[in-house]
């Protein structure tokens, strides 16, 4: 018995690499985590914003990929990919903040906050991300960088509170997990207010043939300049059908809340095809749905693109808790640490 359990370890230790489901691999500055089994191929770009810049399976893009080769996507990285924005994420209704009942002016002449409408942030393609951790086992294939927002003088002048962001690209059965942390280190509560913003596509047909289905029950009205009014109403105003869509017939810039939340505390998302099918589950502390779907111009450029924007908090949350529009805005409090995943489950290719 002992020579036979001996036998079984050597065989198991002799196993080569090429048989193993999964694989990380340095590109130049890029990493890209490999699973075998689901043909499934994810890269990303710790120098420009940490970003996962491409997501194949079987060859196929899923993830919008416009640019004619890498040096084409590093020097103009938008509109692509699966951008992170921080320190929040879509509109401000003015140049400053609220948080804690201060109000925090932005310093416009640092030039990092730009418009009268300050959107997104302004670490989206920063090249100050670390890859702290990478590599691939029987059961996926990751890679985990670390960005300390704190040591950046001009980013602590904009939003004056000490943190750390640590993102962890996750390959596991065809499925990438996208977990992030953010570590508060200063004195007081850190709203969060941050998320991201994935450009989808399936290739087995365009924009006129994808339905959608949209897992949340409320949709918040917008003013003329995208920012919401604090109104609500039910998301069968938008949608008669919110589990079938035809994108076709909207044209989608839309803020959504009260996620339908699974056994499993997830809220899905889901774009079809013809047969090609992509699930985007949202983790419990992502609480809004940004779905981003523009309609192409007439005579302009296609958009066979989706956005479903996995968000803490509400567009504009920090200014309209202040006014007691937006009762779900979550704070970090100090020393403490937020968490939370959302998951790409590609189908049918």
């Amino acid at each position: 018995m002992k020579h036979l359990l001996l036998a079984a370890a050597l065989a198991l230790l002799a196993t080569p690499a090429a048989a193993q489901p999964y694989s990380m691999a340095r590109d130049g500055q890029a990493v890209r985590l490999t699973d075998a089994k689901t043909q499934t191929e994810v890269w990303i770009m710790p120098s420009v914003g940490n970003i996962a810049y491409r997501m194949t399976v079987k060859g196929h893009d899923i993830l919008r990929w416009p640019h004619a080769s890498l040096d084409a996507f590093t020097a103009n990285p938008n509109a692509t990919g699966i951008p992170f924005m921080g320190p929040w994420i879509n509109r401000l209704d003015e140049q400053a903040f609220y948080a804690n009942g201060t109000r925090y002016p932005f310093d416009m002449t640092l030039g990092n906050v730009r418009g009268a409408i300050p959107i997104h942030g302004f670490i989206t393609t920063t090249d100050h991300w670390q890859l702290t951790s990478s590599g691939a086992d029987r059961s996926s294939a990751w890679a985990t960088s670390r960005l300390e927002f704190h040591r950046q003088p001009t980013w602590m002048k904009q939003w004056p509170f000490a943190h750390t962001i640590e993102m962890t690209y996750r390959l596991s059965n065809g499925v990438l997990e996208v977990a992030t942390a953010v570590a508060n280190l200063s004195a007081e509560p850190m709203p969060m207010v941050m998320g991201f913003h994935p450009y989808f596509q399936l290739t087995d047909s365009t924009r006129d043939d994808w339905t959608i289905s949209v897992g949340a029950r409320t949709r918040w009205k917008l003013a003329a300049n995208k920012v919401p009014t604090g109104e609500t109403e039910p998301i069968e105003r938008l949608f008669p059908n919110p589990a079938s869509a035809a994108l076709r017939d909207f044209d989608l810039d839309d803020d959504f809340s009260d996620l339908v939340r699974g056994a499993n505390g997830r809220a899905t998302m889901t774009l079809r095809g013809k047969v090609q099918r992509l699930d985007v589950e949202f983790g419990p502390n992502y609480r809004v749905a940004v779905v981003w779907a523009p309609k192409p111009a007439p005579g302009g450029p296609e958009r066979n693109f989706i956005c479903f924007e996995p968000m803490a908090a509400m567009t504009n949350a920090t200014n309209m808790a202040q006014r007691g529009q937006y009762k779900d805005l979550q704070s970090i409090p100090p020393g403490g640490t937020w968490r939370e995943s959302f998951w790409i489950r590609p189908s049918g290719f």
